[in-house]
Parts: structure tokens; sequence; C-alpha cells
């Protein structure tokens, strides 16, 4: 598995203490969180390449409950349009970006989680993931967006594919810089990075995150789809998508 030498990017933060005591190796410093901070070189890994893997194993009692998040650079793409002409001023648009996932039970039960339709999954009862809500920016402080993992419960879970997506904004992969981290506790922190990037497409399929004995098999997945439909075709899951819009902010 590829490991940067220069650990140089703070971990995110703690999504809630009151739920989950996550590792938290290190300080985010919000503010679209992907940010340069104090070198960590033992406390986290990178998975820099599609097909980099790693192996977690539970401990004698299992997982404890772990975060799967989502953090960005939030760029402004300057919008020229025929009022900034006139008066030469620009708008700056933010760019939404969202986290999801596909998932797939023991049980062969298979679902989504993502913002867009307000599938926000449960941490108490099945699928056992819950996504923290809605960041349309990147502007807030610590993780923009994040999953949570009932860890007790993961010996029912099968698989969990996450992705991320271009909602609204300008297609600039290479300028967002968004990573996925696994933080489970006892464990070095897992970034996993786009190491290609693919300006004409919306939907990254970024992470994925297997059952293998008990443990956790994570892998970098990047790649990229023009939609749910064929991200979901390619990996198999075989769920039902229709076209629809966010409620408004």
């Amino acid at each position: 598995m590829s490991k940067k030498e220069n650990c140089s990017v703070a971990s995110l933060t703690q999504a809630s203490e009151s739920i989950v005591d996550f590792s938290g190796h290190g300080a985010s410093l919000g503010a679209s969180g992907y940010r340069v901070a104090s070198d960590h070189p033992d406390n986290c890994e990178f998975l820099a390449n599609t097909g980099d893997s790693v192996a977690i194993s539970p401990g004698q009692d299992g997982f404890e409950s772990f975060m799967i998040g989502v953090a960005w650079d939030n760029i402004r793409i300057e919008d020229s349009g025929l009022f900034g002409k006139w008066f030469k001023k620009v708008r700056k648009v933010g760019v939404d970006l969202d986290v999801g996932c596909l998932y797939e039970m023991q049980d062969g039960t298979r679902g989504s989680i993502q913002a867009f339709g307000e599938k926000f999954g449960n941490f108490n009862e099945a699928p056992f993931i819950s996504l923290s809500g809605d960041e349309r920016t990147g502007d807030t402080e610590g993780d923009d967006e994040y999953l949570l993992v009932n860890g007790e419960k993961w010996k029912d879970v099968k698989r969990v594919l996450v992705y991320i997506y271009i909602y609204k904004g300008a297609l600039r992969w290479s300028e967002l810089n968004p990573q996925v981290v696994v933080d489970v506790p006892g464990e070095s922190d897992l970034y996993v990075t786009l190491n290609a990037h693919d300006d004409a497409l919306s939907l990254c399929a970024v992470a994925e995150l297997e059952n293998v004995r008990g443990g956790i098999r994570l892998t970098n997945r990047t790649e990229y789809f023009p939609g749910h439909e064929e991200m979901d075709r390619a990996f198999g899951y075989g769920l039902e998508w229709a076209d629809g819009k966010k409620n408004p902010a």
C-alpha cells in the first residue's frame, strides 16, 4: 500500500463525542477540512492509488463505532454574467459536494445513503450507517460531511461503497482536493485520495469497505461516472434510480 512519507493533512475532527469516541489524531482546522497542518507520520496512512488496499482486524470485542469523513477545499468560481460585465463585478459560486454510500447487508438487503433524496440512513437500526447532514458549501468548521458506522453492528454489513458527487458548481476535482478518511478508534487514520481527475463527470466512487472475516478491508476505487445508475451497475448493487432534486438550503 502506498504511504506518504510526510503526512501533511490534519485528521478530521471528532464527529460527535456524545455518540462515539473517535481516535482523533490531531485537530481539524476546519474551513473545508483539507488543510496543511503538523506532521503526524505515525498516525495516518494514505491509499493514494486506485487498487491500494489495507485490512483492519477487529479487537477482542469487535469494532467501536467509526467515522467515514469527507472534506474538500471550497473554491469560488468566478461567474461574470451580463451584470458583472456592466459593473465590472463577478459573483462567486460555491461548490456543493456531497458524500454518500451504497451498502449491502449480510442478508442481501441493499440501499443507498445520501443527502440527495434525504436518505440519511439509521445508526441504531439497519443499515447501521447514518449521514451527518448536508453541508452545502464546505465552509463550516471541521468535517464537511461524514458517515457514522455502528461498529457493534459491523458484523451485519457486507460491503459499503463510498462516493462523492458534485451536485452544484463547476467540475474541478483537481481544485477541490476531495479526500475520504476512515477513522477507526485505535487505528491509524486512513486517507483515500483521488489519484486521477475527470472534470467531465460529476460522480466519483472513492472507497470500498468490505467485511472480510469480521474485519474491514478498505480499498481505493477511484472511478468516475456520469450518474448513480452507471456506478451502481459497475459495482452490482441493483438499485432503482430516479431523477430528483434537493430541497432548498
